[in-house]
């Protein structure tokens, strides 16, 4: 993303944001993972309102089902399916892939997440939140790749957290290999989502291809995050407290879903780009592009990671040439 792109997307705060305010999505087809409540649930929501077929993949049926009931109530005629995924077991993930039916992916979601939950591991040993909010999300992503590299204009979302700036990013116990810290781990998955978006980008560019990865963090926002999966077993106590702090502190879920709608609209928005809210420490307010940080400019780290998450996934990304990436150096791997 150049500078120019950059100062033109702050230069204009003005801009109608507003969920009335998304381009006609006719004719686009996009999959939305953890769509069943929250931000997934109200990102669906609004792409099916402005024409566009969705397909909610979600973890439980149940909850999946519950979620297509309320999305066809809230926009009626809407085409919506639901397809089951559960980003902790690459088996699923895979499952979810192969029988993927419906043609070319305009546009992928990656939503889902989980956050400081205590430590559990995945069907595939990983701890749960590198497990489930990185290698999940990269096992995906490079799955579906030759469905959205059919589409023609194809983009990945993927939802991280400002919290990642506060993350101490160690390669040596990104799976929980030494002493387990619940938020320590959280901040350093999503720092591990905003290498992933980016990185994607350069490997996108450096076999010329026209897929536009952008990464979000949706600020503060009330979601069942926190509240929802592993985080249920922590008791009364912490259920009360939470659900407090997040009525208190945080913003409804239609403004958290306003940076993930914006990155996935937005027509002329610049592939590599990073949308956070304009508001003190892109804790809330409107979506603007973020052009500096430490991991957007460290290109190493996220090969780095690439290179492991391919190791520990199986996973290896299609490009359509005989040639790994041009321009990408093979250092650190």
């Amino acid at each position: 993303m150049n500078h120019d792109s950059r100062t033109a997307a702050r230069s204009s705060p003005h801009t109608d944001r507003s969920p009335d305010a998304i381009p006609d999505q006719s004719g686009r087809l996009a999959v939305v993972t953890g769509a069943n409540s929250g931000i997934g649930y109200e990102t669906a929501r609004q792409l099916a309102r402005r024409g566009a077929v969705v397909v909610l993949a979600c973890r439980s049926h149940e909850r999946g089902l519950d979620a297509l009931e309320r999305l066809r109530a809230d926009v009626p005629g809407v085409q919506a399916e639901l397809r089951l995924l559960d980003l902790a077991d690459l088996a699923s993930v895979r499952g979810f892939a192969e029988g993927w039916n419906r043609g070319p992916i305009d546009l992928l979601v990656n939503n889902a997440g989980i956050a400081m939950v205590p430590f559990a591991r995945t069907a595939d040993g990983f701890e749960s939140q590198f497990g489930v909010n990185h290698l999940g999300t990269f096992a995906l992503t490079g799955l579906l790749l030759p469905h959205l590299l059919a589409a023609p204009g194809p983009r990945v979302v993927t939802v991280s957290s400002e919290g990642q700036r506060f993350a101490r990013f160690d390669m040596t116990n990104l799976n929980a290999e030494r002493r387990y810290r619940a938020a320590f781990a959280y901040v350093q998955s999503k720092r591990a989502n905003l290498y992933f978006a980016v990185e994607l980008q350069r490997r996108a560019d450096a076999t010329g291809q026209k897929l536009r990865s952008m990464a979000v963090a949706p600020g503060l926002t009330r979601s069942n995050v926190l509240t929802g999966g592993a985080n249920g077993t922590r008791g009364r106590a912490y259920g009360i407290l939470t659900k407090l702090l997040l009525r208190v502190a945080f913003r409804p879920t239609a403004d958290g879903a306003k940076t993930s709608l914006y990155a996935s609209t937005v027509p002329e928005l610049p592939g590599g780009s990073y949308v956070v809210p304009d508001g003190p420490f892109q804790l809330r307010g409107e979506p603007v592009l973020r052009g500096r940080g430490r991991a957007l400019q460290d290109s190493a780290t996220a090969h780095r990671l690439w290179a492991l998450s391919e190791r520990l996934t199986g996973v290896r990304y299609a490009w359509p040439t005989d040639v790994s990436p041009r321009g990408l150096s093979a250092s650190g791997t």
